[in-house]
């Protein structure tokens, strides 16, 4: 259990220093998306309640909601999405919600990396820094109300107009 400890501290601390630079190039966006201005990488915000898992969306179920593009798997799914979108917006605009609950910032997710809490999606950063895998909704299980509250706290600071 010490092990883990120290394994998941160092990760971490390796990891503030990443997410600071991502937070530099990409605070200017609320919605994490690509070159493209396609939120989440083109994944369908709805399937992830109605099919409980990441699914591609396409161009031609696409809708422009505040300025961002949002992909759908189905007309039945866009339709849906234009009807309650706040429903469906991942937490955090779509950036990683482990970074923004330690105060990190926009840290860009994985779209295959998911929790849906209390209703609501979560996206987290899973991929290889330095060369270790490093999946952060793991550290986020292990505290998950007291993060999602630094999370929620920290997101409202970073859109203070």
């Amino acid at each position: 259990m010490q092990r883990l400890r120290f394994v998941s501290t160092c990760l971490f601390l390796g990891f503030l220093l990443f997410a600071g630079a991502a937070k530099a190039q990409s605070s200017q966006h609320r919605f994490y998306t690509n070159k493209d201005g396609v939120a989440i990488n083109g994944y369908d915000v709805v399937a992830y309640f109605n099919q409980n898992r990441a699914v591609r969306g396409s161009q031609k179920y696409a809708v422009n909601y505040k300025g961002t593009h949002f992909w759908f798997s189905s007309q039945k799914n866009r339709a849906a999405f234009l009807q309650h979108p706040e429903k469906y917006l991942p937490q955090y605009g779509g950036w990683c919600a482990f970074a923004m609950a330690s105060g990190n910032g926009k840290v860009p997710s994985d779209p295959k990396t998911f929790k849906l809490y209390n209703g609501k999606l979560y996206l987290f950063f899973n991929d290889y820094y330095r060369g270790e895998p490093f999946n952060t909704i793991i550290p986020w299980n292990l505290n998950e109300k007291t993060l999602k509250n630094q999370a929620d706290a920290n997101w409202a600071k970073a859109n203070q107009s």
